[in-house]
């Protein structure tokens, strides 16, 4: 059976780390989060952010628009928050329900951009130079480092998601020398033959697709390590895009929904919060090693 990726318990010892780092910072860092309208999962994952950050010692402010808002009122509360001190962290809970996410993400100074989107730490990473990178890219990560503790490192990777979810992963996995590929599939049709073939061949598969139990035994080869960022809740049920009934007989190691990915981010945000306020006051980066 496939060895399950704890990501929980990983991210709680992440968290552990990160508050005695915190408790010895006489200044201590600062996130504020803006959040754009009703929709009900949007709050829910900022209060698990928020939850996450009172934990280790961060300080959060959360700042709460109507759907409605405009554009202009965004950009002048993120000047405001590039030009406080104690603001060591900003974050636009994504997505927006009609501004354009683009022009408000491009506004953030790049050195307390925690979500990893502005483009200067897009292009940073896509170059090999230091960034803030996307803290579910860094989760994806660590959770494949986690699998190699117990199986052999992958040297080929399928991403099946969008193409813009992809492109840090992309960075990332070529600097661990894992050759990737990117699969966007569409809405309606099945793979092609071509397309399962390249899933077929890889070590490492990561979905990110809102499909739920899309991906099958019959898809993966044996011993693939499979990293399952979906998330589609039914009937009040959480599903990944990975099928655990057919895939965990033959794979190596697999990351649960819930359990897996989710808690990773939370814990890769804090750390990209400590590394911005590093970065701010020029100190080493951070090294979070497990």
């Amino acid at each position: 059976m496939a060895l399950i990726l704890d990501g929980k318990s990983l991210a709680k010892r992440i968290r552990e780390k990160l508050k005695i780092r915190v408790d010895n910072l006489a200044d201590k860092p600062g996130l504020a989060v803006l959040l754009v309208g009703e929709d009900p999962a949007s709050h829910t994952y900022v209060n698990i952010k928020q939850k996450a950050c009172e934990e280790v010692g961060i300080r959060f402010e959360k700042y709460l628009y109507e759907a409605s808002v405009s554009e202009d009122v965004l950009l002048e509360k993120i000047n405001e928050f590039n030009l406080r001190p104690d603001i060591n962290g900003i974050l636009v809970q994504l997505p927006l329900p009609s501004q354009n996410a683009d022009r408000i993400i491009a506004a953030i100074d790049p050195k307390k951009d925690v979500d990893g989107f502005h483009p200067e730490n897009v292009r940073a990473l896509q170059e090999g130079k230091p960034a803030i990178v996307s803290a579910v890219a860094l989760g994806v990560m660590r959770l494949v480092s986690l699998a190699t503790e117990h199986l052999p490192k992958p040297t080929s990777a399928t991403i099946i998601s969008s193409p813009l979810f992809a492109a840090p992963l992309v960075s990332l996995l070529k600097e661990h020398s894992i050759s990737p590929s990117v699969l966007s599939l569409s809405p309606t049709l099945p793979l092609s033959k071509g397309e399962l073939e390249g899933v077929l061949a890889s070590d490492l598969i990561i979905i990110a697709i809102g499909k739920p139990k899309f991906l099958t035994g019959s898809m993966i080869k044996p011993g693939a390590i499979l990293i399952d960022v979906g998330t589609t809740k039914i009937d009040g049920t959480l599903y990944g895009d990975v099928d655990r009934l057919t895939v965990d007989p033959i794979a190596g190691a697999v990351s649960p929904v819930p359990g897996g990915v989710g808690p990773m981010t939370v814990a890769m945000l804090l750390v990209n919060v400590l590394k911005a306020h590093y970065l701010q006051h020029g100190a080493p980066e951070l090294l979070l090693e497990e």
